[in-house]
């Protein structure tokens, strides 16, 4: 008898629970964004990409004509190595190898750099991002506000994309 009661008063504990558990759920305010397509639409995100295509422009050129000189040494090679001396073809393979390792070098420095700025000034337009998503919380009283790709379901007049897009090309 005494097991029964316990029972009983466990269930009504834990129904009681969910039941207030879901009151409180359904009190909050909820806001789905999708990030993706913020950071797709802005138009800070074409100007950043536009300027760092222009500060590195210089060392892409470097980039491209040393991998037009070595196709051309290599198809020089291949069309006249059999005309050519020994001496000539090894002093051919030593330039062409030469070519290739400064391409190497100069394009894994390429990729560091850039990537490490692109990554700043993205971190830069994420921050402007998550400061107009905090407003437009603030401003609608919103208590939770998801990524949308973390959200199976979400009514569509819960989104604040389009919001937080206005909101950020305003801003800078």
């Amino acid at each position: 008898m005494k097991k029964l009661i316990k029972s009983i008063v466990l269930a009504t504990t834990a129904s009681g629970f969910l039941l207030a558990s879901s009151a409180m759920a359904a009190d909050q305010k909820i806001a789905v964004v999708n990030f993706q397509e913020v950071m797709g639409k802005i138009p800070q995100t074409a100007a950043v990409m536009k300027s760092l295509e222009e500060e590195f422009k210089d060392e892409r050129a470097v980039l491209a004509q040393l991998e037009q000189d070595i196709k051309y040494h290599q198809e020089k090679k291949k069309r006249d190595g059999s005309l050519m001396s020994a001496k000539e073809i090894a002093d051919l393979d030593g330039k062409i190898g030469t070519l290739y390792q400064d391409y190497q070098i100069k394009g894994k420095a390429f990729q560091e750099t850039t990537g490490a700025r692109k990554n700043e000034e993205t971190n830069k337009i994420v921050a402007l991002v998550r400061q107009a998503i905090d407003n437009i919380a603030a401003k609608g009283d919103y208590d939770l506000v998801l990524e949308q790709s973390a959200v199976v379901y979400a009514k569509p007049d819960s989104t604040i994309t389009s919001e937080v897009v206005e909101k950020v090309s305003k801003l800078k």
